[in-house]
């Protein structure tokens, strides 16, 4: 996100950081993504290796096994109950700024680039409580554009847990 919470803008991000598109590609490697139909649509394909829940309003229907539309969270996260035991038990919430301001409650662990500048945009990060949160790495980056990779931890115990067996 920018530094005035900006985090997409005409369903674009509004900078170009080839450091932080690789690493989100590696956090994200071989997990569940979770995420809004917009930012499903952002990409020019499915991204490989990752299972993507997409959360729209519309009746759609994937013929690619690595895609699933779902309704609303809750759906997600009972579809993620039936494949769990194939996947790593942390599941990325990767956008848009609804439904991180939606799943923020439940979330435990935070990967956020922050850029050290304002960017104008119509999607934003939601405010969150820092004190809920540790925060346990913050990477300072130099360049064009001055970032940092930060990663929050929740200090209590999430409210959603899913148990592979």
């Amino acid at each position: 996100m920018a530094r005035n919470r900006v985090i997409g803008k005409d369903n674009h991000l509004p900078w170009n950081l080839p450091e932080d598109m690789k690493f989100f590609r590696e956090v994200t490697k071989g997990h569940i993504l979770v995420m809004g139909r917009k930012t499903f649509d952002s990409f020019p394909q499915p991204l490989k290796g990752r299972l993507h829940l997409v959360i729209t309003r519309q009746a759609l229907i994937s013929q690619d096994p690595m895609v699933i539309y779902v309704t609303s969270f809750e759906q997600a996260m009972s579809e993620i109950k039936k494949v769990a035991a194939h996947w790593p038990e942390e599941i990325m919430i990767i956008g848009g700024g609804e439904i991180y301001r939606q799943t923020l409650p439940q979330t435990k662990k935070i990967y956020l680039t922050v850029i050290d500048q304002d960017f104008e945009g119509d999607a934003h990060f939601p405010e969150f409580n820092e004190t809920e949160f540790i925060l346990t790495e913050n990477q300072q980056k130099q360049g064009p554009l001055p970032f940092s990779f930060r990663v929050y931890e929740r200090r209590s115990l999430p409210l959603v847990a899913i148990k592979s067996q």
